[in-house]
């Protein structure tokens, strides 16, 4: 067993659920990771995030979602902890220098998507393109809502992910 793994599993629940959090800003989640544990490989914590996530209610998606900063924006509506701001920065990294014009577009393209499903747009956008990131939200405007949720959580999905295994790296 890892020393990250080892760490993980003897962190106090407080401490667990505040580490989980900065994964995923779903308390129920958090809660149901840290009645998981212990775990024996990160592997095994993957597959039990994925479970659970998959487990859990569109109200506990929407949580998570709350936790993330639209796209291009530094604050997310729901506090989070300074890493996972951070990390937030880094998985944005491809809006931070992009031209205004494009900046403009993904707002305005944020907005619409907002009302029309209730809910910020979710991308896994670590190692893409302020473009890239658009031509997705644009596509994805053409969902029908509940097809949407379903592509948010998948998204949400892997953030929490990648999440995971820089918390246990």
């Amino acid at each position: 067993m890892s020393q990250s793994l080892h760490w993980l599993n003897e962190l106090n629940p407080n401490d667990a659920k505040a580490e989980f959090l900065k994964c995923c800003g779903c308390s129920r989640w958090a809660s149901s990771m840290i009645a998981a544990r212990p775990f024996d490989t990160v592997n095994g914590v993957l597959a039990t995030a994925d479970e659970i996530w998959w487990s859990l209610a569109r109200e506990d998606w929407l949580e998570a979602f709350r936790a993330h900063p639209r796209i291009g924006e530094k604050k997310a509506e729901a506090q989070e902890s300074q890493q996972a701001e951070n990390w937030s920065a880094q998985e944005q990294s491809g809006v931070a220098n992009t031209i205004p014009a494009i900046k403009a577009a993904l707002v305005q393209a944020n907005l619409r998507y907002e009302q029309q499903f209730g809910f910020i747009f979710i991308v896994c956008a670590t190692g893409k393109s302020a473009e890239e990131m658009l031509a997705i939200l644009n596509r994805r405007l053409q969902n029908d809502p509940q097809t949407e949720i379903r592509v948010a959580a998948e998204e949400q999905r892997k953030i929490t992910r990648l999440r995971l295994e820089k918390l246990l790296q």
